[in-house]
């Protein structure tokens, strides 16, 4: 991404407020028309890819060259034609009427120019994943056996992706164009009204004296920022350069240090209330109200939290490290005299449960952060300020736009060829219908196409494709949705593209597959629970009262018994056989069967009473492990 200079960086500081006061007035009084306002939202944003993302490597880096300017202004034109004629557009009958000459090359046009944008934004492997489903199209009729498809003409290609809505300005550019920009500017409101730097003073002050405390913190910290950040790299980068380097301190090797930041900052997009654009995604892929996707993911967040702090805490046990002392760390009185800065996110809470629209909650939140403001001399929020906070807030929109856009080709395939429902097929033939094994198979291609991918663009290949095959086997729509996501977001901490763990090896300044692969082990248990809702929905709260509380304890002791299994660790060091009991114990606490569940629950916790009375009868410490 490019630094921009003096006129380039103006320019372009002046071109994202105007889009942030675009979407705002959306907000506060109703969008467009949903395909008017995907075109408007697409105009602006795309141009965007142009001036900020260099075409190569060599390409400046300070400015935008003069053929970039020309890129950017004549990406918009696709969207510019619709907007002037859009009447006539609306009213045409798709698939009959025949397609203009301006409306064809627009076509493609904006294909080509978004496929480049994507290759610069967000990478080669979604660029070329959108080229093969376009290319599927129009020759998927030569392709042999089961993959055979039907014969579509080029004109019947470009009408489907440019002048539908099934194509480019699908549901996932939607999202992008109401509910993710106006959550985006909410989170620029957040960081300068206070709200964002006042996440770290709470960590520090209620997690930093305990047992490895800047671990504790790096934790806290990031799940407290990226459940508005919504991205695991922003979060890293956010956080990381605080507690990576406090961690280096008190003796935890640096690919270490970095795993535990790349860990909690990739679960701050699973962590309610915003939890990133995958979340609005999965809402309106369901067509259920955002806060049902609050209620499912508070659960599962809070497991993987608490596994987190399990495992860093075991650790910090077995290394003998000690947290910072009170003087180190901000007094606790005085952070909880400016508890107000939570305001703005209760408010937000609150206004999604009585049914108040998500972006009308989030114009309600800025007005809030606003006010919130107001009380602090150093942080009130003047029309300068205010100006500054649209800014940082859509200044991270490109991403999101593109990846929803360039996904949305996929999408088209999908729907025009049926090659979703073949793909169904073969997934079902390879795995004879057995539900375990398609959840493994789904499971290795969310991480796969995770790896090379955002979250969003990942989440929406990965539901396309696999979500059909959940539900197919009777697994719950929200449970496959949940799934699918989870690993879409867990592909941030999976080598061999780990972007996470890569980010928080920068800063701490270990090898990045060490770090990668020590992140997996420390969220381990990530790949574990989405396994045990699609099996026992109560974990995502989806049954009666008795159900989800049974559902959340027996995931909660086995998630801690395959803590303490790959730790290694109690009150002192576990051998093999102790090991492996916690291990078949925990597996018994995820089974379907509630018989094996019970047992399997009941184990881990004999287990670890009896294991706990065995160190204290050797008289070991942890400084003596």
């Amino acid at each position: 991404m490019r630094k921009l200079s003096g006129s380039s960086q103006k320019f372009m500081y002046v071109y994202f407020v105007v889009i942030g006061l675009f979407h705002l007035y959306t907000s506060v009084f109703g969008a467009y028309e949903s395909y008017l306002q995907k075109n408007i939202h697409l105009g602006l944003v795309l141009p965007t890819a142009f001036f900020l993302f260099p075409m190569f490597k060599k390409a400046p880096m300070d400015r935008v060259p003069l053929y970039d300017w020309a890129l950017g202004a004549i990406s918009a034109i696709p969207s510019i034609y619709v907007i002037l004629n859009y009447d006539e557009i609306v009213m045409r009958i798709q698939q009959v009427d025949p397609l203009t000459a301006a409306q064809f090359w627009c076509g493609i046009l904006l294909f080509v120019l978004l496929l480049e944008g994507t290759r610069r934004v967000v990478g080669l492997p979604l660029t070329i994943i959108a080229f093969l489903f376009a290319a599927y199209m129009y020759f998927g009729q030569s392709l042999p056996g089961i993959m055979k498809g039907l014969s579509f003409s080029m004109s019947e290609v470009v009408e489907q992706v440019y002048l539908t809505d099934e194509g480019i300005f699908s549901m996932p550019l939607g999202v992008s164009a109401t509910l993710v920009a106006a959550f985006l500017i909410f989170g620029g409101f957040l960081e300068k009204c206070g709200t964002g730097p006042y996440f770290m003073e709470v960590a520090q002050a209620f997690t930093g004296t305990a047992p490895g405390g800047p671990a504790n913190i790096a934790v806290m910290s990031s799940c407290l920022f990226g459940s508005i950040s919504g991205s695991a790299v922003a979060n890293v980068y956010g956080t990381g350069t605080f507690t990576i380097p406090l961690m280096k301190k008190i003796g935890y090797p640096a690919h270490f240090a970095g795993a535990v930041e790349a860990v909690a900052s990739s679960g701050g997009q699973i962590m309610p209330p915003v939890m990133g654009a995958g979340a609005f995604l999965m809402a309106s892929f369901l067509g259920v109200p955002f806060v049902d996707i609050i209620i499912a993911a508070i659960t599962p967040a809070i497991i993987y939290y608490a596994a987190v702090f399990l495992m860093i805490r075991l650790e910090a046990m077995k290394r003998g490290l000690r947290g910072l002392s009170p003087e180190e760390l901000p007094d606790k009185r005085q952070v909880l005299k400016k508890a107000y800065l939570f305001l703005p996110i209760i408010g937000l809470v609150y206004f999604l449960f009585v049914g108040m629209t998500p972006m009308r909650a989030a114009a309600i939140g800025v007005v809030i952060s606003w006010l919130v403001s107001l009380p602090q001399p150093d942080k009130r929020m003047g029309p300068k300020a205010v100006i500054d906070a649209i800014y940082g807030g859509v200044k991270n929109i490109t991403l999101v736009c593109v990846a929803c856009a360039t996904a949305g080709i996929v999408l088209a395939s999908v729907s025009l060829t049926g090659v979703g429902v073949k793909l169904v097929g073969l997934v079902l033939a390879f795995t004879s219908g057995i539900p375990l094994l398609a959840l493994f198979l789904v499971m290795i291609v969310s991480l796969i196409l995770g790896m090379g991918l955002p979250t969003t663009g990942a989440y929406i290949l990965a539901s396309a494709l696999g979500v059909p095959i959940l539900t197919k086997l009777g697994f719950p729509a929200i449970s496959a949705h949940m799934f699918v996501f989870y690993y879409a977001i867990i592909s941030n901490i999976t080598p061999p593209v780990a972007l996470a763990a890569y980010a928080a090896a920068s800063i701490a300044g270990s090898e990045p597959n060490k770090t990668g692969f020590t992140a997996c082990k420390l969220g381990f248990l990530a790949f574990v629970t989405p396994f045990a809702f699609c099996y026992d929905p109560g974990i995502l709260l989806q049954g009666s009262m008795a159900t989800n509380l049974y559902g959340i304890l027996a995931c909660v002791v086995a998630c801690f018994g395959f803590g303490f299994a790959m730790m290694g660790y109690l009150n002192r060091n576990l051998v093999l056989w102790e090991r492996l009991v916690f291990v078949v114990f925990a597996v018994m606490g995820l089974s379907p069967s509630r018989l094996i569940t019970t047992v399997g629950a009941v184990g881990v916790i004999v287990t670890w009473i009896i294991l706990l009375k065995m160190g204290k009868k050797e008289g070991q410490t942890p400084a003596a492990a």
